[in-house]
């Protein structure tokens, strides 16, 4: 059964509609505080990327945990990694994130990690659920009991050093300069702070946000900015996050995009000559044809899962593997972290450059891609895809392409979108078919 208010990355939606509303963030709060009561801490901790309305969403969520009898920590601005990173050494029973990731301004909403710095598993979001409809009274404390309200000055800095004692002391970026467009979002202190403590000459990007810009003409969802400001600047690399910093783009020295599975072909293959790689690599049904070319040609076990960064780390925690990740960039590496880090991966690249002694075009293009057509199709009710015809028309398209290529049509799980993606060789017999699929959405939809 679909959950009520949980998509496949926390809660998410448009503010002041629906469930992103103070009343409703003050039901979570509640809902929370009641479920992780009951833990040996009984505290949380908060994050936010830089949304004008987390100061709203935040003063609610707050209100609601400390009225169960939870201690409440804020970090403010901090990556969602930073924010899992830090759940975990606080002994928290609880981490909350409010983002909404990539999406722009007006949308917000909230990701939930629990003591382990895992996001909290489907079950556990069920039964949260059922708490934040029934009566509150039930669950409030009396006076007494009432949880206390901390803010921590240095979240940023705690995070940074979590993120350092990944790599060798010697570790640093001594003469590189880097484009680093960290989208007006959660990463625009600790980006430019570690980077430049490591020696690198930064040229940053989207590091200036008022509440309101956050992905706007910026970050990993629009990396022309990126991509035109290094061949400007003549950088050696260029490097993009989103809104929450839990995913990256990067583009080499002559501005050429590399997406999450070009890193992940390139990291893996690393690991694997260097003997940390356990088991292979965890990626989704939307990752290229290319990628899993490459990793059978390097004898590197490959698993697809559903789309979803959860869902990646939860077949990478059954099957013990410790690289798993998604073509948009959000790439988790297992031994350094429970959640995808556009940050960290960046810097296990450019450690990685740095042992080559080459210039990112001659290393960072692991594969060629098998040519790949997405279209998102925005729809008033995502069950469309249910519809018999349309249901034919993604028959007779897997039909056609089938000996050289696939069709993958899903529903998107943070927007009223289908997404409708395909692979294949013949681009032209490609683009014919995935046009049979969206003509019929539209038409039925």
């Amino acid at each position: 059964m679909k959950n009520k208010y949980f998509g496949t990355d926390g809660i998410r939606g448009t503010v002041n509609q629906i469930n992103i509303t103070g009343d409703k963030f003050f039901k979570f709060g509640i809902a929370a505080g009641a479920y992780f009561k009951t833990k040996k801490n009984k505290k949380a901790v908060i994050a936010k990327d830089t949304r004008l309305s987390g100061y709203m969403l935040e003063a609610a969520l707050v209100s609601g945990l400390i009225s169960t009898g939870i201690d409440v920590f804020l970090l403010g601005p901090l990556p969602s990694n930073g924010l899992a990173m830090l759940t975990k050494s606080m002994r928290a029973d609880l981490g909350i994130m409010i983002t909404a990731s990539h999406n722009l301004h007006v949308d917000n909403g909230i990701k939930l990690f629990g003591p382990d710095g895992l996001k909290l598993s489907e079950k556990v979001e069920k039964y949260i659920e059922k708490l934040i409809d029934q009566k509150i009274q039930k669950y409030l404390v009396i006076p007494t009991e009432l949880g206390r309200a901390k803010r921590l000055e240095d979240a940023n800095a705690r995070y940074i050093e979590i993120l350092k004692n990944n790599f060798p002391r010697n570790f640093n970026l001594d003469g590189m300069k880097i484009v680093l467009d960290c989208a007006n979002g959660a990463g625009y202190k600790a980006g430019p702070s570690i980077f430049t403590e490591l020696g690198a000459q930064i040229i940053a990007l989207g590091t200036s946000p008022n509440g309101l810009n956050v992905n706007k003409n910026c970050g990993s969802t629009f990396p022309k900015l990126m991509q035109k400001t290094v061949l400007k600047h003549k950088a050696d690399i260029g490097i993009a996050l989103d809104g929450d910093a839990d995913r990256v783009i990067i583009c080499d020295e002559k501005g050429s995009l590399i997406d999450g599975d070009q890193i992940l072909a390139l990291i893996s293959k690393r690991w694997k000559d260097k003997k940390i790689l356990k088991g292979g690599v965890i990626a989704t049904h939307m990752s290229n044809l290319g990628l899993e070319n490459f990793l059978k040609k390097h004898k590197i076990n490959f698993i697809r899962t559903k789309v979803g960064d959860k869902y990646v780390k939860e077949k990478m925690k059954t099957t013990n593997y410790n690289l798993g990740g998604e073509q948009s960039g959000h790439i988790i590496l297992g031994d350094m972290a429970t959640t995808g880090d556009g940050i960290l991966v960046s810097l296990e690249v450019l450690y990685i450059l740095k042992k080559y002694k080459q210039k990112p075009s001659k290393v960072l293009r692991a594969f060629q891609p098998v040519p790949q057509i997405l279209k998102n199709m925005k729809v008033k009710n995502q069950n469309v895809i249910n519809n018999k015809n349309i249901k034919k028309a993604i028959l007779e398209a897997e039909k056609n392409i089938s000996k050289n290529g696939r069709i993958l049509v899903r529903k998107s799980g943070t927007e009223s979108i289908i997404r409708v993606m395909g692979e294949s060789q013949n681009y032209q017999n490609l683009k014919k078919n995935i046009n049979i699929i969206t003509a019929a959405i539209k038409k039925y939809s």
